[in-house]
């Protein structure tokens, strides 16, 4: 739905190839790629071919058009044949694999035919976070690879959507628990420092709504739709209207949040980590997007994203009081 002017010259569809397609943010990459009519690849390590697991899911693939390629990171060879078939790389590996990409942005440079890299990032900024020396170098890395992909002069767009609604929310913003609480709740900090969670399919679908145009290249897209952007009082008074009781409020400080970061063992205390982060130091919202990017609501007004609202009904309906 890119209006004229804003897609590939020509107005046909980029061809887009997938890395890390059978992950869970990948398979919602590949459907919003297939849904936008672009012809889709997936690069898929040799080893996946053959374990039962995955062989449905591949199967699936190729049956919806989806062309497989074997390939993985660690072979050159492999990312460079597959880079020459295609006009768009968007890289969905997980973030322990984030510093693989290198090997990629070599290729790429390398295979010369790429419109567009979309690098594995899909959560807050990594040039906007303040909590740098605290995160094991979870945001360093990433902010090493724009680095990377900036300095060999690579098409890009970074995608910043903050939290996944899958992270964090599903508890209602408690460390350790599955399912949002029903008599207590720990309240972070004042409370009133407002977070962002998207859904998943969303993410992807902006994704691919950015991947031809032209007003997204080289550039932030941010993802805060105004029903996905709530701070943890919010988010309480929203519960416990849904469930139709008061919850009693624990209060956490700064400080205390912090000594529990500091006290509990990495990869442990991730989760807090987290939530200092978003909910302490506002790193999803304490900047204005006018003066660092594009805002994704904006330029794509006609997402339709699955609000926090709709998220937490369908928790309540599952939730016994």
């Amino acid at each position: 739905m890119a209006m004229v002017g804003e897609e590939k010259a020509g107005g046909s569809r980029s061809k887009v190839l997938v890395i890390g397609a059978t992950g869970r943010f990948g398979q919602e990459l590949v459907k919003a790629s297939l849904a936008a009519g672009h012809p889709t690849y997936a690069l898929v390590r040799e080893p996946t071919f053959s374990r039962a697991d995955a062989s449905l899911l591949l199967r699936s693939f190729s049956a919806s058009g989806v062309t497989l390629l074997k390939g993985s990171l660690q072979d050159f060879p492999s990312l460079l044949e597959a880079l020459k078939q295609v006009d768009v790389v968007i890289c969905a590996v997980p973030s322990s694999q984030v510093l693989e990409q290198k090997l990629l942005i070599r290729a790429i440079k390398q295979a010369g035919c790429i419109k567009r890299f979309i690098p594995s990032e899909f959560g807050a900024d990594p040039d906007k976070v303040q909590t740098l020396e605290m995160d094991h170098d979870f945001y360093k890395k990433k902010a090493e690879i724009r680095r990377c992909i900036e300095k060999e002069g690579i098409p890009h767009t970074y995608i910043s959507c903050n939290f996944f609604q899958r992270y964090l929310l599903p508890s209602l913003i408690q460390p350790g628990l599955k399912t949002p609480p029903t008599d207590k709740v720990k309240i972070f900090g004042s409370g009133n420092v407002k977070a962002v969670f998207v859904k998943e399919s969303d993410v992807a679908t902006f994704t691919v709504c950015a991947i031809d145009d032209t007003r997204t290249l080289n550039k932030v897209l941010y993802l805060r739709p105004s029903g996905n952007v709530y701070s943890q009082n919010e988010l309480t008074e929203i519960w416990e209207v849904k469930i139709g009781k008061k919850l009693e409020k624990i209060h956490v400080t700064e400080e205390q949040l912090l000594k529990s970061i500091h006290e509990t063992p990495f990869p442990s205390n991730i989760d807090l980590f987290f939530i200092y982060s978003a909910f302490v130091k506002g790193d999803h919202t304490y900047f204005s997007i006018d003066s660092s990017g594009l805002d994704g609501s904006e330029l794509y007004p006609h997402v339709r994203c699955t609000t926090v609202g709709e998220c937490l009904d369908m928790l309540s309906e599952r939730t016994s009081i």
